[in-house]
């Protein structure tokens, strides 16, 4: 059995830079035509000519027969101004602002510590530029429970905020939640759209600690209870176009992810496509995975889809324990287990 589908973009994935982006951009670039590539570098990507440069490291890093496109974003401060967003705009690179809360995770400590106070002038600019504004949906309070951060999240900013800015387009990342689901659902289709991961597809909150700490199953958002897993399941697999896909994959040294204060994110490039398939195929909703993978999200950013196409063939392939590089080995997603989606060029 085989399945032909328009190639996929990544509205969501972390390549972050030097020997890490060396090391991992091949995994995406082989499976995706674009990728919403994340701005929290050290030191964050805060400015169009910062988005610029980094852009172009990327394509130098990239192999030289690969055709892939990197969409840039910036990393929105309490201190970015509203001539930075029109500058983003006019570059025709960067096509996103990302908002991160200040703590919610890696590399997040440069985030918006208070979004209407400091941001209004900016999130009116973007609304005119049409700019969307991609947001990690979680609270940093630390007396909320951390399952319970993106529905605070939700209740007391994102509603609010779109109450405020109705013509604002924005994206919740990585949504994790019932809670999420039912908010999308209930904005206007076009304006307030989500991005999933395998990852909150396929696991929940058990998988942290079944037969031990499992620190590769370690992400921010956490893992949540079945059933949300199940709720953003039914989402994703109805057809609906408010959905599309973000993996969210974020690569650390092994060593950082077993220590005795692991870094958040899951590595999931390599498995990504294979994992959708298995989500789609157990829902019996083959036919909507296209949708999901490739047309939903250009279709929401007002971007052409892809020409070009990939196949994936029901082919059992084992997925491996490791990826070894001179500065140290990644643990992908799903590591030594065997998957039955094989995704490949056409």
């Amino acid at each position: 059995m085989e399945l032909t589908l328009t190639r996929p973009d990544d509205w969501h994935l972390h390549l972050r830079d030097g020997d890490l982006l060396q090391a991992v951009i091949s995994h995406s670039a082989n499976h995706f035509g674009r990728a919403v590539v994340m701005p929290n570098l050290k030191p964050p990507i805060t400015t169009t000519a910062a988005a610029v440069a980094y852009r172009e490291s990327i394509l130098k890093a990239l192999p030289s027969i690969t055709e892939f496109t990197p969409l840039m974003t910036l990393y929105l401060t309490d201190t970015t101004s509203p001539e930075e967003i029109k500058l983003a705009r006019k570059s025709g690179v960067v096509f996103a602002v990302k908002l991160y809360p200040a703590g919610a995770t890696t590399n997040s400590q440069d985030g918006v510590t208070d979004l209407f106070g400091k941001c209004l002038p900016v999130l009116e600019e973007m609304m005119e530029q049409k700019m969307p504004l991609l947001v990690h949906g979680e609270v940093t309070d630390t007396n909320v429970d951390v399952f319970d951060r993106e529905k605070v999240f939700i209740d007391t900013v994102l509603r609010p905020l779109i109450q405020k800015l109705p013509q604002l387009k924005v994206v919740m990342e990585h949504i994790t939640t019932k809670d999420a689901v039912d908010f999308v659902e209930s904005c206007a289709e076009g304006t307030v759209a989500a991005t999933v991961t395998p990852q909150h597809l396929l696991l929940n909150r058990n998988s942290l600690f079944q037969g031990g700490l499992q620190p590769h199953n370690y992400c921010l958002p956490v893992l949540k209870r079945e059933i949300h897993r199940q709720a953003i399941v039914s989402a994703v697999t109805s057809g609906s176009k408010r959905y599309f896909l973000g993996t969210d994959s974020a690569p650390h040294e092994r060593r950082r992810k077993e220590c005795p204060c692991g870094c958040a994110g899951i590595y999931n490039a390599p498995v990504a496509l294979s994992l959708y398939a298995k989500i789609f195929e157990e829902a019996g909703a083959l036919d909507k995975l296209e949708a999901f993978t490739s047309f939903n999200g250009p279709d929401f950013y007002g971007l052409p889809r892809n020409a070009s196409k990939i196949k994936l063939s029901r082919t059992r392939w084992k997925v491996p324990e490791l990826f070894s590089f001179g500065f140290g080995d990644i643990v992908p997603m799903f590591a030594g287990e065997t998957l039955e989606w094989l995704p490949s060029a056409i």
